[in-house]
């Protein structure tokens, strides 16, 4: 009997041991309540003894939570309905603050997270909404990170993921988009034109010198049509040779009165 009782009792004292031993990975911290009293210092990692039932231990983990923010309804300062959501990453740097401050520190985060998403968003246009979004992922950060701030939590980093237009607003970007396509298809143009106009003003002020070159130019258009299959060329003597036949009748006919 006495052999019997001294097993119950170290078998008791054995599960009291094991409920009592804790194991905490590197990134974990246990914030102990003795008696419903706040120990001074979070323990961890390794082993750590939590004396069952008097002590509860709150495990916490320290490594960068990557929280999505659901997809939120914001109109933005010129009106607009769109949908947004968004991904934050933070992690826990003050764990005794992080189970004491705020009752469950991931929702808390969340519900700002989102509240805040709606709030930033909705003072600003469109065009800043699609345009500048580093700009608003650093002005969401630095809001968020001061308001959790108290619990202990640090916000790394906040990024939009996508921003849902209506279906309207789609039509009409679409438009605007070909438009500004079709205006700079048009300045360009209008760009290639006037280099072409003084390239040619160039090339007459050039002929113009040189009416040789105006013949050579005659020549190379006539080589390049020959060029071509089944193509009939109406060959015109040019003026100066004419005139240079002209002059030698003239000439021959003076010699024969003489």
């Amino acid at each position: 009997m006495p052999t019997t009782a001294l097993l119950i009792v170290l078998a008791v004292v054995l599960l009291w041991l094991f409920n009592s031993v804790l194991i905490l990975r590197e990134y974990e911290r246990a914030v102990i309540f003795r008696l419903g009293r706040l120990l001074e210092d979070a323990k961890g990692p390794g082993i750590i003894l939590a004396f069952f039932p008097i002590d509860k231990a709150v495990r916490v983990s320290l490594r960068t939570i990557t929280m999505d923010v659901p997809t939120q309804d914001v109109i933005t300062q010129d009106n607009v309905s769109v949908k947004v959501n968004a991904v934050v990453y933070f992690r826990v740097v003050d764990s005794k603050r992080a189970i004491v401050e705020v009752e469950n520190f991931l929702y808390a985060t969340s519900q700002l997270a989102q509240t805040t998403l709606r709030s930033v968003l909705g003072e600003v246009p469109l065009d800043e909404l699609l345009s500048e979004r580093e700009k608003l992922n650093q002005r969401l950060q630095e809001i968020l990170d001061q308001h959790t701030d108290p619990w202990g939590i640090k916000v790394s980093m906040v990024e939009i993921k996508g921003v849902d237009l209506p279906e309207v607003m789609q039509r009409a970007m679409a438009r605007q988009a070909e438009a500004e396509r079709e205006k700079r298809a048009k300045i360009i143009h209008a760009a290639g034109e006037y280099e072409a106009s003084e390239r040619l003003a160039e090339a007459a002020k050039n002929i113009a010198a040189e009416p040789v070159s105006l013949q050579l130019r005659y020549l190379q258009t006539l080589t390049e049509i020959g060029l071509e299959r089944n193509s009939t060329i109406v060959f015109p003597l040019p003026i100066d040779m004419l005139s240079f036949f002209q002059e030698a009748m003239i000439k021959q006919k003076e010699n024969a009165g003489s």
